[in-house]
């Protein structure tokens, strides 16, 4: 099954994945449908947060690497609806985001991040 995930830099030395981190945890999200990940960049935009590129990706290619990873996966159906606030998360990007000075500083510290970076080309 494919689906859509947000990259940043993409097929570059500096490529990420979109993600949030919720109570302690990094959540990798995924879209069913691309006009919702295409709704999520716009709002993205909105906050003036880096514009990422909307990737079709196998479901369980990206899974493998969220499990290597330690990151946990959302996904966003077709035709969703929040139940809880958690789950408003995944319709709207949270108000604060990681700086991109942050990000990069996190990135470096990174002892895994050639390993990351190689899943992540492995994805496309």
């Amino acid at each position: 099954m494919k689906i859509f995930v947000l990259l940043y830099n993409p097929n570059t030395d500096n490529e990420g994945i979109h993600s949030i981190e919720l109570k302690g945890r990094t959540i990798v999200l995924m879209f069913e449908e691309k006009e919702d990940a295409e709704r999520y960049v716009g709002l993205l935009e909105a906050q003036d947060f880096p514009t990422p590129s909307i990737e079709s990706v196998n479901l369980e290619e990206i899974k493998e690497f969220c499990n290597r990873c330690d990151y946990e996966t959302r996904i966003v159906t077709k035709d969703f609806v929040p139940k809880t606030l958690e789950d408003r998360l995944l319709l709207t990007p949270p108000q604060k985001n990681l700086e991109v000075d942050k990000w990069e500083d996190k990135k470096n510290n990174d002892d895994n991040l050639d390993d990351i970076r190689e899943n992540l080309e492995k994805l496309l």
